[in-house]
């Protein structure tokens, strides 16, 4: 079973034609033809059962059989991630969150980030790949690289928590986790977070959490963090 995707798919649309790239594999890769069925998400919920009415490697198009909506989570995970100097370890990070289950990705601008410019189109592209093959029907939102102040001052779930390196006390995710509600999770660079960013996200109302007591990679800790919720809420 495979997945396709296309993002302005809705219920209002009956006949539609898939991107150059998608045409190609369809028709190409995959070596579909006019009459076959295939199972498209919009990245909003959405499964649609569609059939190709032409087989176009440059623009395959097809028209919609039915349709259902998936029943979303009932909690919002937001993971905060300094991405890591090393782009494929942060798109490593980005398509296993998108499998295990996340809604919401930021990527954070700290004083120790060591990486401040990347193309988003890319990671998207990451994400909406590790979409269609964990057969998951929501597309979490990817926002663009934000200042660290400005995201811990910005406006945010009540279950907010930072998880860093300091020598303070700190109690477990899994005990700070409660089910069905909406959480944010600020992961810091190789370098961790410095002592100001750490007491600027307590004056926010983030408390500090403990991700056990090995030393982990930045995409490591985000990943833990992103299973340690899920696991918490069931899914």
């Amino acid at each position: 079973m495979n997945y396709f995707y296309h993002p302005t798919l809705d219920n209002s649309v009956s006949q539609f034609s898939f991107s150059p790239e998608e045409s190609r594999h369809i028709v190409k890769v995959l070596r579909k033809k006019e009459g076959d069925q295939l199972l498209i998400t919009n990245g909003k919920g959405f499964l649609y059962t569609s059939e190709i009415t032409g087989a176009d490697p440059k623009k395959c198009t097809g028209r919609v059989l039915n349709s259902k909506k998936t029943i979303p989570p009932r909690f919002e995970l937001h993971l905060a991630v300094a991405p890591t100097k090393r782009l494929e370890r942060f798109q490593w990070f980005l398509e296993k969150a998108t499998e295990i289950g996340v809604t919401e990705i930021t990527p954070l601008l700290c004083e120790r980030s060591e990486r401040d410019k990347f193309s988003l189109d890319r990671l998207q592209r990451v994400m909406q790949e590790a979409m269609k093959q964990s057969l998951r029907t929501y597309l979490p939102r990817l926002n663009p690289l934000t200042p660290y102040t400005e995201f811990v001052k910005g406006k945010l779930p009540d279950l907010r928590f930072i998880a860093h390196c300091e020598e303070d006390e700190k109690m477990e995710l899994k005990r700070r986790v409660a089910p069905d509600k909406d959480i944010v999770i600020l992961i810091g660079p190789e370098g961790d977070f410095n002592k100001t960013e750490i007491h600027t996200a307590y004056e926010s109302g983030f408390l500090p959490v403990s991700l056990g007591k090995s030393r982990l990679r930045t995409e490591t800790a985000a990943i833990y963090a992103c299973v340690t919720v899920n696991l918490i809420n069931g899914t």
